[in-house]
């Protein structure tokens, strides 16, 4: 099984492009902190390289930008490439299955859009004596 879920602060602004065939896709880079601190007392940062298809890059592009807090739920791949100088490279990507905005509007860090602000209560819950429940 291949699954990574990361909670992390994007590093610079979602950056969207479109395939040869018409599928969108942007790239974002997350810094997330780890929980625990080194020998020193510091806590260090892990940055992530995350890669969104279609709709779900389209979103991240419209209401994204350096700062917001996102959640991303996705898979890890892997790839060798070659640089200019001809030396070999290695890198790590997410691709992301889901992308959540944590950031809310009061946070300064948002334009508005998809989770960008607080939910709304979905109905008016009235509490229920345990004694009346069937378990």
């Amino acid at each position: 099984m291949n699954k990574v879920y990361l909670i992390g602060n994007l590093t610079r602004d979602p950056e969207l492009s479109t395939t040869s065939s018409g599928v969108s896709v942007c790239r974002l880079s997350i810094a997330v902190g780890r929980r625990f601190s080194n020998a020193d007392g510091e806590r260090e940062t892990d940055f992530f390289n995350i890669t969104a298809w279609r709709g779900t890059a389209e979103n991240c592009a419209k209401f994204l930008k350096k700062g917001n807090k996102i959640a991303v739920s996705g898979s890890i791949q892997t790839r060798n490439y070659e640089r200019a100088d001809g030396t070999k490279g290695f890198a790590v990507d997410i691709i992301a299955d889901e992308v959540e905005f944590l950031s809310s509007k009061n946070d300064g860090n948002s334009d508005g859009g998809v989770g960008a602000t607080p939910a709304q209560p979905v109905a008016d819950l009235q509490p229920i004596d345990d004694d009346n429940l069937p378990f």
